[in-house]
């Protein structure tokens, strides 16, 4: 047997009955000849870490714009956040931890610069909207590997784009991650926004700390800890009555608190008029897109280029950009 079979073998010993099995993919858009020591879910892992995209959330942001210090997440922090919660409750249910981390690692690939202020300035200009998980799902489908993508399994690409909440994925592997990924970011965005004076710890409801916890640890351990008690043997990855409300009013919390505070997203216009300006300069000028975008330029049209173009930004080269056609440059005298 190759390594890849007796992977799958072990799978099919220890993995529970509800586990999606690397055996019983439904396969990949296009054919393609097995690995003899990775599967197929293990190949895909593989795919995302080394893409561009991938690459680029290290400067994309989470909550906070440009913030001042090394300590706050950016879009890539918080994606091994989420993939290490989504391991740490399939492990312990038994499920494919090898599928719930290629999920996990891919889920905010299509996320815009300027987090989601970026999402809905797109939203608002693109014919036919934005949406950050469909963007995701169309990078590991078209736009990776200089247009040719990069030809994921099915399991996999479902993960992806339904990792929001009101979706629900085919796989007990997909729906952890769409809980692990509100997990990851109430907590760590409430330690950000602690850590930058926008709220304090008395401002924290009571009442969900007496349920969650105190500390980020406690919460963290509560939520996952909840979720492997209440999916234990079920059809669904789910919470406690108790402990999903509290989760849902500490999420009340923080959009009143941080996520439309305007000591945290005060410079959230400022970086949409950016992107705005830059997408009609784009749009007028379609020939200055970048090589890459000229064929999905005549296959899809200008704004779908356009689009694709912004949100594969990162947050410091938009800002370039915008720089390099808006700011006027200093005269050298020679």
């Amino acid at each position: 047997m190759t390594p890849r079979e007796q992977r799958e073998a072990l799978e099919r010993s220890v993995l529970a009955p509800n586990a999606c099995l690397a055996a019983q993919s439904r396969g990949r858009q296009r054919q393609e000849a097995e690995d003899h020591i990775r599967t197929c879910f293990q190949r895909d892992t593989d795919r995302i870490v080394y893409s561009k995209a991938f690459r680029r959330l290290k400067h994309k942001t989470q909550v906070f714009l440009q913030p001042e210090g090394d300590h706050y997440r950016t879009r890539m922090t918080h994606t091994l956040e989420v993939s290490r919660i989504a391991r740490t409750i399939a492990r312990a249910l038994a499920l494919n931890e090898d599928l719930t981390e290629a999920v996990a690692l891919g889920h905010d690939l299509g996320h815009t610069p300027f987090g989601h202020a970026g999402e809905r300035l797109l939203n608002s200009i693109m014919p036919g909207g934005f949406a950050h998980y469909q963007q995701s799902l169309r990078v590991v489908d078209r736009l990776e590997k200089d247009g040719a993508g990069l030809n994921l399994t099915w399991e996999v690409r479902n993960g992806i784009v339904c990792h929001t909440s009101g979706q629900q994925a085919a796989t007990l592997e997909g729906q952890v991650v769409r809980l692990a990924d509100q997990i990851a970011y109430i907590n760590h965005d409430i330690e950000d926004a602690l850590r930058g004076g926008v709220i304090y710890p008395m401002d924290i409801p009571l009442a969900t700390s007496r349920v969650l916890g105190f500390t980020h640890g406690e919460r963290i351990n509560v939520l996952v800890e909840d979720v492997i008690s209440a999916s234990q043997g079920q059809e669904s990855i789910r919470q406690s009555p108790e402990v999903g409300e509290a989760m849902a009013a500490l999420k009340d919390f923080m959009f009143e608190s941080v996520y439309t505070n305007p000591m945290a997203k005060g410079e959230e216009g400022k970086a949409q008029e950016m992107l705005r300006r830059l997408f009609e300069h784009y749009r007028k000028n379609p020939d200055e897109l970048p090589p890459d975008f000229q064929e999905i330029r005549l296959e899809e049209g200008v704004d779908r280029a356009v689009c694709d173009y912004i949100a594969g930004m990162t947050d410091p080269f938009a800002i370039e950009q915008f720089s390099k056609l808006f700011i006027p440059m200093a005269w050298t005298v020679k």
